[in-house]
């Protein structure tokens, strides 16, 4: 026994002191190499971030009257909606309000929308986004709407400022439950219900921006069918065919031997 940890022991030190060697190998170009690979594994959300860096560097840098055109030409509110809906649904998810927080979605993107593509990939990713990003955007503006025809919300929410990437990240949250492997799955799917909906069911101030996070996550769940689909023989252990065990290996003999399906 002490032979074989001391073993055990050599092998471990012996993997360490490979990987530590190869890391030293590790040259500007192998980085460069890896940083393509990665970027083209996930072409549609570093061209999204992309976007993001010109359209942010562009409110960095003008003056802040051109800042308010812009962010209102781009904007999903009411009022944007009814005369451009196509130029403002698609238009907002290539602005932030806020070019500091530029930082901050670019480490989201690689979080949640790189794995994501990675895994759907690019088109269904995409669909999953926009629908995400197109349908919590109409809900939460026809909330909008209603609240301001019943007046208990004020009519300058239909010229309010509206943009940004966060529906669609929100509903990408959403389709990656499917990702995440059984228990943990129920685990992650009641703190992202939790983490959206928390805003609506404690704060009365509570806007329509936390109505359309949730909407959003709940539209990703709803992208199921957009999912890689797992073989079923990948899902059930060896010898599960037809029930497993000694039963099961006797009803597959006696298909083979009488050339039909047992009962």
């Amino acid at each position: 026994m002490a032979q074989q940890t001391t073993q055990a022991a050599r092998t471990v030190s012996t993997r360490i002191r490979a990987a530590a060697h190869r890391l030293r190998r590790v040259t500007p170009r192998d980085v460069r190499r890896l940083a393509a690979q990665w970027v083209r594994s996930s072409p549609g959300t570093h061209t999204w971030l992309a976007i993001l860096a010109v359209t942010s560097t562009v409110m960095a840098l003008a003056p802040s009257d051109v800042r308010s055109y812009l962010l209102h030409r781009f904007s999903t509110n009411l009022v944007e909606l009814h005369r451009h809906p196509i130029r403002v649904l698609i238009g907002s998810a290539f602005w932030i309000e806020t070019p500091s927080g530029f930082l901050f979605y670019a480490v989201l993107f690689e979080l949640v929308h790189a794995p994501a593509e990675r895994w759907l990939g690019t088109w269904r990713w995409l669909f999953t986004a926009a629908s995400a990003h197109v349908g919590a955007t109409l809900l939460s503006q026809k909330a909008v709407f209603f609240g301001i025809r019943d007046d208990r919300l004020p009519h300058s929410l239909a010229h309010a400022v509206d943009i940004g990437v966060s529906y669609g990240l929100a509903g990408v949250v959403g389709v990656l439950t499917y990702r995440v492997a059984r228990p943990w799955r129920w685990a992650y799917l009641a703190a992202i219900l939790g983490f959206f909906a928390y805003p609506l069911l404690t704060d009365a101030r509570a806007t329509y921006t936390d109505l359309g996070h949730l909407t959003a996550a709940l539209i990703g769940l709803c992208c199921h069918a957009v999912t890689p689909v797992t073989p079923a023989t990948q899902c059930r252990p060896e010898g599960s065919r037809t029930g497993g065990g000694k039963n099961g290996g006797a009803a597959e003999a006696g298909e083979v031997r009488t050339g039909r399906k047992a009962g």
